[in-house]
């Protein structure tokens, strides 16, 4: 090859490997979040805003938010929006966390066959509506997976004084989105967040059958990585995030958004 093919072919080398180092040098931080922020669409509505406002790529891991505590622990996670506040504090105060703070919240719903065998929708509480199902042995699809609205759902059992068995109570280990797919094929009653509820597009024969009990209320929080704990994180991108939320311009991104005219998530912020 004389000189100038290959001072050719090095220019066209670095033609191609440029875009690749362009890419594995663009900023982003990896969020362990909720399947519900996920399957909702709220990620798709948000994120690009927030790159466009900070330079930072969000790549999200959506799990349980069981899991994503452990991921957080671990330090496979730049930063955590996940909905249990009790668990959360306990993540900041056994170490792994630096601050925590309310971003949005909505709310849980019971869903179930239009025909509503357990009469659900006749219940004058959420403790009420559960009794029912379990009185009847009514099929109810958990998600049994240590999520947030696992977590939420155990706890209105707990309140309920009702330790749901099978063959009638299902703990399925799935996110929301096929726990619900699931509710549908079995003619079940099923406890979802609103949010995916109303994004979710296989609702067959389900329909929302109670709703608005206080203890339904459903919060999300924003956890920033404790730095001693984990000092390889991008703790500084992190932080640029953890803010945006928490600014003007995020939390009327969150309350921007909407499926079907309806809004699924109400900022908080102090």
């Amino acid at each position: 090859m004389n000189k100038i093919a290959a001072t050719l072919a090095g220019i066209g080398l670095l033609g191609l490997s440029s875009p690749l180092l362009a890419q594995e040098e663009a900023p982003y931080i990896t969020l362990a979040s909720t399947t519900s922020t996920e399957n909702s669409g709220l990620f798709d509505a948000i994120l690009p805003q927030f790159t466009e406002a900070a330079g930072i790529e969000v790549r999200v891991v959506a799990v349980g938010t069981g899991q994503a505590f452990e991921l957080a622990r671990r330090g496979d996670a730049d930063a955590l929006l996940v909905h249990d506040t009790s668990g959360e504090e306990r993540f900041v105060a056994e170490g792994y966390g630096s601050e925590r703070a309310d971003v949005m919240y909505n709310d849980f719903v019971l869903i179930g066959p239009s025909a509503d065998p357990a009469d659900v929708a006749e219940a004058d509480s959420v403790t009420d509506a559960l009794t029912r199902i379990a009185e009847a042995e009514a099929p109810f699809a958990s998600r049994g997976d240590d999520s947030g609205t696992h977590r939420a759902e155990q706890r209105l059992w707990e309140a309920a004084e009702i330790t749901p068995a099978a063959p009638w109570y299902r703990e399925l280990g799935s996110g929301m989105g096929p726990t619900l797919n699931t509710a549908a094929g079995m003619d079940a009653y099923v406890m979802s967040d609103r949010a995916t509820w109303v994004a979710f597009a296989n609702p067959q024969d389900l329909t929302l059958l109670f709703e608005g009990d206080e203890r339904l209320f459903n919060q999300y929080g924003s956890v920033v990585i404790d730095a001693e704990r984990h000092p390889h994180l991008k703790h500084e991108l992190a932080a640029q995030w953890h803010a945006w939320l928490l600014s003007d311009e995020g939390q009327q991104a969150i309350a921007d958004f909407s499926v079907d005219g309806q809004q699924l998530f109400f900022p908080n912020a102090d």
